[in-house]
């Protein structure tokens, strides 16, 4: 195992420390690491709060700031964040509005943030994400996961919230981009755990998991390696026969953390051509590193439908370390 760490022990709290340290102008961390939040709260507006397993990143702390996520809870790498870690970050960034939990469908996720919702002493509403297509059923969730769609939710709802929408209208609009959105991932290598030392699983040299989640957890079958165009064609008609609806859609396509954006934009140009083949219209674009699964190579397309309402909120303004536009 080749990484850039000093030991595995001492990964996440390194990496939280120097994430802090470098955007100490827009985010704050939290005693005994226990959540990132934003530097600068809003009276009154309805806190989000989101997070899940280190490894991921920017995925959640990287999505804390201005017209995102007000804090985010990493747990150790690939592993829940625990409900004390939610039920802290509750306390600092609820400013009178109540809080808006954003959850991946993943067990251990679920049943952590369920927890500090029932234990909270504020009022908590819940929006989950399980936006990918691959697989009913998975390794770590019953039903669909959460991928990289995720990160639109919280970017749509986070305008939104920016905007002084209040809480319970924010889930309605949380639970309704989560249901208008799709995701599907590719895998050409696996990723390797820090405290595991060795990779998750094992690919040939010709070899690709389709259907990969973002833990390494396996897809919908193990295939030989396809050109580009192929690969988009499959993952574009599964996403498009999944979501059914057509129309204006955002196309992220998102790398896995091991591949270069050479290849992430080739993928995009394959992704919307298929796209448009099935009826979309590819009105809003983002390429690149945002739920990554350390350093596997690969990438996810996610095709969310957009209206006039969902497009301004992704449009709006956004600070964060991972997202940054229109400030």
């Amino acid at each position: 195992m080749k990484k850039l760490i000093n030991s595995p022990e001492t990964v996440l709290a390194e990496s939280l420390d120097g994430f802090a340290a470098a955007h100490a102008d827009i985010l704050v961390l939290g005693e005994e690491r226990k959540f990132v939040r934003r530097k600068t709260l809003k009276p009154g507006k309805a806190a989000l709060i989101s997070g899940g397993g280190s490894g991921h990143e920017p995925l959640h702390a990287g999505f804390v700031g201005f017209g995102m996520l007000d804090a985010a809870c990493p747990g150790q790498v690939f592993t829940s964040p625990t409900p004390d870690q939610m039920i802290a970050a509750l306390a600092e960034v609820d400013t009178g509005g109540g809080a808006l939990f954003i959850v991946k469908n993943y067990e251990g996720d679920r049943m952590n943030f369920d927890m500090a919702a029932e234990l909270a002493g504020s009022e908590v509403l819940t929006v989950i994400t399980d936006d990918d297509v691959a697989v009913e059923t998975s390794t770590y969730s019953i039903g669909r996961r959460g991928v990289a769609g995720t990160m639109i939710v919280e970017k749509v709802v986070g305008a939104a919230a920016e905007a002084g929408m209040p809480l319970a209208d924010l889930k309605v609009l949380g639970d309704r981009v989560n249901a208008r959105t799709r995701s599907m991932g590719v895998a050409l290598s696996s990723c390797t755990v820090p405290a595991a030392g060795t990779p998750t699983f094992t690919l040939g040299e010709n070899e690709m998991e389709m259907g990969v989640g973002i833990h390494g957890e396996p897809g919908r079958r193990r295939v030989a390696l396809e050109p580009a165009g192929q690969i988009a064609e499959e993952m574009i008609a599964a996403i498009a026969g999944d979501l059914g609806a057509r129309g204006d859609a955002l196309l992220l396509v998102n790398g896995f953390g091991g591949t270069p954006l050479m290849e992430l934009y080739l993928m995009f140009n394959a992704a919307k051509a298929e796209a448009e083949k099935h009826g979309y219209r590819v009105a809003r674009a983002l390429v690149g590193n945002y739920v990554t699964s350390l350093e596997m190579a690969g990438c996810s397309l996610t095709l969310s439908l957009l209206d006039d309402e969902t497009a301004g909120f992704w449009d709006a303004p956004v600070h964060t370390a991972g997202l940054r536009w229109g400030m």
